[in-house]
């Protein structure tokens, strides 16, 4: 190889731009792959194969719900099979992957409108489009843990159930 390029090389297989050898899947790359067949069948509503993807003692931190304790696969599915009641045609779109190590951060956009009751928030059948941001950590080819958080004033305001400010004078 031309030495004045490896620096450049190295630095792009430290980033996790090149992989080690043609063919083979990083960690990282193995990682965001597993983040990515997640939230596709999130979207597709396929409980099964999430389940596959989730380990048994999957834990779910949010500030966001600070009332749900999710601290098992089962406990997780189920949080995710009320959240696709509530929100029927929600959809999950990622924007942003990074990965190092076993974590996975993600950047995403979830839309969806309210059908169902939300706590204490009848159903308002409008819709909803925030940003949310996570970081998943990857144990034995499984999703073992989430920290994710979003703005749940924003939420509740496109929802209606918070007004809006009062316009500044």
């Amino acid at each position: 190889m031309n030495q004045s390029l490896y620096p450049f090389f190295a630095g792009l297989s430290m980033l996790g731009l090149m992989s080690a050898s043609p063919g083979s899947a990083t960690t990282e790359q193995k990682n965001k792959a597993l983040v990515r067949r997640f939230g596709e069948a999130s979207n597709a509503r396929q409980f099964d194969v999430l389940a596959q993807l989730v380990s048994d003692d999957f834990v779910r931190h949010c500030q966001a719900t600070p009332d749900v304790d999710v601290r098992s696969r089962e406990q997780f599915i189920e949080f995710l099979r009320r959240d696709a009641a509530v929100f029927p045609d929600a959809r999950q779109t990622a924007r942003h992957l990074v990965a190092e190590g076993d974590l996975v951060a993600f950047w995403a956009t979830y839309e969806g409108t309210q059908e169902g009751q939300m706590g204490p928030f009848p159903p308002s059948h409008k819709k909803m489009q925030i940003d949310f941001a996570g970081v998943f950590r990857v144990r034995d080819g499984q999703l073992a843990e989430l920290w994710v958080t979003w703005d749940n004033l924003a939420s509740l305001r496109q929802l209606g159930h918070v007004a809006p400010p009062p316009p500044a004078q």
